[in-house]
């Protein structure tokens, strides 16, 4: 799962690798537009439904919370 959230995150800003351990959201790596982005993209490749009170910047800053809300969603359906 967290190779397959990495290269939708690649997809969306190939200017950024994300493999470090720096905080997406607050490092400039992706901005609000990313993020609505990431959660369509997200839900079409997990075929989850993500909780529009799920879309936090906290939810986004690393692939391990990306891959946490992802199944957490799930759970939810």
């Amino acid at each position: 799962m967290k190779e397959k959230i990495r290269e939708i995150l690649v997809d969306i800003r190939p200017e950024y690798d994300f493999a470090g351990d720096e905080n997406f959201i607050e490092s400039g790596m992706l901005d609000s537009f990313d993020v609505l982005t990431l959660v369509t993209d997200l839900e079409e490749k997990f075929g989850v439904k993500i909780d529009g009170g799920d879309i936090l910047p906290e939810n986004f800053g690393s692939i391990e919370a990306i891959e946490n809300l992802i199944v957490k969603s799930d759970a939810k359906a």
